[in-house]
């Protein structure tokens, strides 16, 4: 097995079994809501599938997925006090609609979006830039709310580097593994620093 990917696999399973993400991010406070109160992603559809069909559902649940992203970085880029949350949003902003811009010309070109997995996933995400914007610690609910978020795409990209068929999808969930694993060590390193 190569380093590189011994390295992603090894990460996935280390962020993927921390207390936070294995218990939904309790204790988590987002002005009055925790990320224990967000619905859980329900991947057990996309688990049974293979091939194309698989590539068509990771990709278009991929997509609300990223955009969830996008929509807390933007809500806390305005109100952040924190010059590392603020290159951590703006990055989040541009790598993310970067990928989604992939996606969306990817499914476009091989079969279209899988509406059902894209709906599953909106689901889940909702509220998540809400809890950023209603609570008294933005830099902190948003840090916070990113750790899960990362996790939860580094679950599926795992799982699409397991299931995976197309050269894209592949590069694709190597990519979101590589770069969110190094996001959530950086997020645990800020937060810890701040007693959370």
């Amino acid at each position: 097995m190569s380093d590189t990917r011994t390295f992603l696999l090894t990460a996935a399973l280390l962020f993927l079994s921390t207390p936070a993400v294995a218990q939904g991010g309790h204790g988590m406070d987002h002005g009055g809501m925790n990320m224990s109160q967000m619905p859980a992603m329900d991947l057990s559809g996309m688990k049974k599938l293979q091939g194309k069909a698989f590539d068509r559902a990771f990709m278009s649940a991929m997509i609300p997925h990223h955009q969830a992203a996008v929509d807390m970085a933007r809500a806390v880029l305005p109100v952040s006090k924190d010059a590392n949350v603020k290159a951590w949003a703006t990055a989040v902003i541009k790598d993310q609609n970067r990928e989604i811009n992939l996606m969306t010309a990817w499914l476009k070109a091989n079969g279209g979006t899988d509406a059902a997995m894209a709906k599953m996933m909106a689901g889940s995400m909702q509220g998540m830039a809400s809890m950023v914007k209603s609570s008294k610690t933005p830099d902190i609910a948003f840090v916070q709310g990113m750790v899960p978020h990362h996790a939860s795409a580094v679950e599926m990209a795992s799982l699409a580097l397991q299931k995976g068929s197309h050269a894209t999808v592949l590069k694709l969930a190597r990519d979101i593994v590589k770069a969110q694993a190094q996001e959530m060590y950086d997020y645990r390193l800020w937060l810890l620093k701040r007693g959370q």
